[in-house]
């Protein structure tokens, strides 16, 4: 298996059940379950003992009636925080989701050219229907960093469209209004620690993290363990190693089976509709 031509990134996650997320020890039991299958695997997982765990805001806009999410568009935000204080500036991303590759890479995210971006067309390989199963669906991002959040959309469409001139193309009334999705009271809090590095092959070396979304401190709505490694023209052909992360993946979800929260993805819970 060679991951398509325009894949730059694979990205394997799994929805974690929230109870208890927020206690350190509950993590610690996770890491360690996890450490031991890879041994049992023979999966180098160079584990991170004292890694940092970052915060950040997550929220984000569409129409009242939800005309982006009907596209297969997420516009998010990303608000860096140190415990209480915000950052002024956050991280917005402009993304097509989709089941289909060619449906997904089909709609430009570029922001205008004055605007710096990293591109990212990610295949995004999800639990399938019943443990030990996958299934796709594929993310064309543009992610703009240090974006001031003084200047974020004037809660319309044509202030969006300012930014990504692809909203443009949208069969979608321009005059519209951008809301924040679920309110302003709906802001995420995200929790975030590196786990460590799993590695599949030479070049082949996955970044393995655990996100936890709050509503509160206190307040878990659901966890989601993820690893991700980049695909790039050296280690594109390497079939062996993506056919290992593949496996890998299937035999995590028997071996994590009581942790496992049903359901597709994060943004998902937010929407209330599957992906």
């Amino acid at each position: 298996m060679k991951p398509h031509a325009l894949i730059t990134n694979r990205e394997f996650k799994l929805l974690i059940k929230p109870k208890g997320l927020d206690r350190r020890s509950k993590i610690t039991a996770l890491s360690d379950q996890i450490l031991k299958f890879c041994k049992k695997s023979q999966v180098e997982f160079f584990h991170l003992d004292n890694a940092s765990t970052g915060l950040r805001n997550i929220y984000f806009f569409d129409t009242p009636g939800e005309d982006f999410r009907r596209n297969n568009i997420i516009l998010r935000v990303r608000e860096s925080r140190q415990n209480v204080w915000v950052d002024d500036f956050c991280e917005v991303t402009l993304k097509c989701r989709a089941h289909d590759l060619g449906e997904s890479s089909k709609f430009d995210p570029k922001p205008k050219k004055s605007i710096k971006s990293r591109l990212r067309l990610k295949e995004e390989i999800l639990r399938g229907d019943g443990l030990g199963t996958t299934r796709s669906i594929y993310s064309n991002n543009a992610i703009l960093d240090a974006i001031p959040i003084d200047s974020l959309f004037d809660r319309s469409l044509s202030s969006a469209m300012k930014f990504f001139p692809g909203l443009i193309t949208l069969p979608i009334d321009k005059k519209l209004p951008l809301r924040i999705v679920g309110g302003r009271t709906n802001k995420i809090l995200e929790a975030c620690l590196p786990l460590g590095n799993l590695v599949f092959g030479d070049g082949v070396q996955a970044h393995c993290d655990i996100a936890i979304w709050m509503k509160s401190v206190g307040d878990p709505i659901v966890g989601e363990l993820a690893f991700s490694y980049r695909v790039n023209d050296e280690n594109r052909a390497q079939s062996k190693a993506h056919k290992r992360a593949d496996k890998f993946f299937k035999k995590l979800q028997i071996e994590l089976a009581d942790w496992l929260e049903i359901g597709s993805t994060k943004t998902a819970l937010i929407y209330g509709k599957p992906e």
